[in-house]
């Protein structure tokens, strides 16, 4: 029997990381000679320099049900308690990925995390006051727990990107690098006639088969989540990084699209396909259920082919 069928508020901790920038000083410098040369998919520089301010952590309790999302848990937050605290969020539905942080050190999507799932317990081990943890069998479960306490949930921005506020990631950088890669359609330039010679200027067939190979890559929401995983990215090495390459991807097995080669050409460099080092880290949280490793080998086989 839960907590709500006792009759008690069942509640959560929220551990935020929280930051506050620290206002930028007009001043002027003049370039370093040792400063590293630009990558093409953008300044991988000053793009990533880490913002200076104040961080500090904060608990927020709140009451909460296990089905509860941690969007609707720091929507009561910022309404009841705290209106000072910063996130992102838009339609609350998966579909926008707007609100993608890191929730206990997982990049992942704030509307669809439930409290059930991401909720921890305090940890049974103790730690003596020598600092040693005692993991034997005569350890015995923390009794300090409330039966109506659901655990606790850890939240920072997300990884590999420079925060802005709070839980708010500058994620321009990546939607910099997936427009670099003109992510829209380039037909061949053919026009489609009709048996009679007329023009279908705006028809482009395709078969079932066809539409297959690229479907599911259409649906990525471009969250971050992905970027916010690859040790790659995140380790602040110039590299366009996995969201442009499946947006790449999804046009180069589009049949319609007749820019294929410049595509790959694009993408084949070293702060491209070369620098992925197919840990595959990034398909693993990914919303949408995009298995965006393999997407990407697969990229590496094509150029390999070409």
């Amino acid at each position: 029997m839960s907590g709500m069928e006792n009759g008690m508020v069942e509640t959560v901790t929220l551990r935020v990381n929280r930051f506050t920038p620290r206002p930028e000083r007009g001043r002027e410098r003049g370039g370093s000679p040792f400063a590293r040369k630009s990558s093409p998919f953008g300044d991988s520089g000053s793009a990533r320099r880490r913002p200076r301010g104040k961080q500090w952590v904060q608990d927020y309790v709140v009451p909460a049900r296990p089905e509860d999302t941690v969007l609707d848990c720091l929507l009561k937050v910022k309404r009841t308690i705290d209106p000072t605290l910063a996130f992102r969020y838009s339609c609350g539905h998966g579909m926008c990925g707007s609100d993608a942080v890191s929730i206990n050190g997982t990049p992942t999507l704030l509307c669809t995390a439930t409290v059930k799932a991401w909720a921890k317990q305090p940890s049974d081990a103790q730690v003596d006051e020598d600092g040693f943890r005692h993991t034997g069998e005569d350890v015995q479960p923390a009794q300090t727990q409330d039966a109506d306490d659901l655990g606790v949930i850890e939240l920072a921005p997300l990884p590999g990107f420079p925060v802005q506020r709070d839980l708010i990631a500058d994620i321009d950088q990546m939607l910099g690098q997936i427009r670099k890669l003109k992510p829209y359609l380039q037909a061949s330039g053919e026009l489609a006639t009709t048996a009679d010679g007329k023009i279908n200027a705006f028809e482009y067939l395709q078969n079932p088969q066809q539409l297959a190979k690229y479907e599911l890559l259409s649906n990525c929401i471009a969250c971050g989540t992905c970027e916010g995983s690859c040790p790659v990215y995140a380790g602040g090495e110039a590299f366009i990084g996995p969201a442009a390459l499946i947006a790449a991807s999804r046009f180069i097995n589009d049949s319609r699209d007749g820019q294929t080669d410049a595509r790959m050409d694009a993408i084949d460099s070293a702060d491209g396909i070369a620098a992925c080092q197919s840990v595959r880290a990034c398909t693993r949280e990914c919303p949408r259920g995009i298995d965006v490793g393999e997407e990407i080998w697969q990229l590496i086989a094509q150029i390999k082919e070409r």
